[in-house]
């Protein structure tokens, strides 16, 4: 068992944008663990419909 890992999970939020409103997008996350508990989020982003990779911070969470 590794002391420090880095791993990746996907999973399905909503999300809301001013350009496209409400959409239900995959988003990736790619967190530290330490000794199988997560500790940092090093990184979120999201793929769009066309393909294209972008950072979570454009748009907000939909509540």
């Amino acid at each position: 068992m590794k002391i420090i890992a880095i791993r990746r999970k996907t999973k399905t939020e909503k999300r809301y944008s001013r350009k496209m409103g409400e959409l239900t997008t995959k988003v990736t996350y790619i967190k530290k663990h330490l000794l199988g508990f997560p500790i940092k989020t090093l990184h979120k982003y999201r793929e769009t419909y066309y393909g294209e990779v972008k950072d979570c911070n454009d748009c907000i969470l939909f509540v």
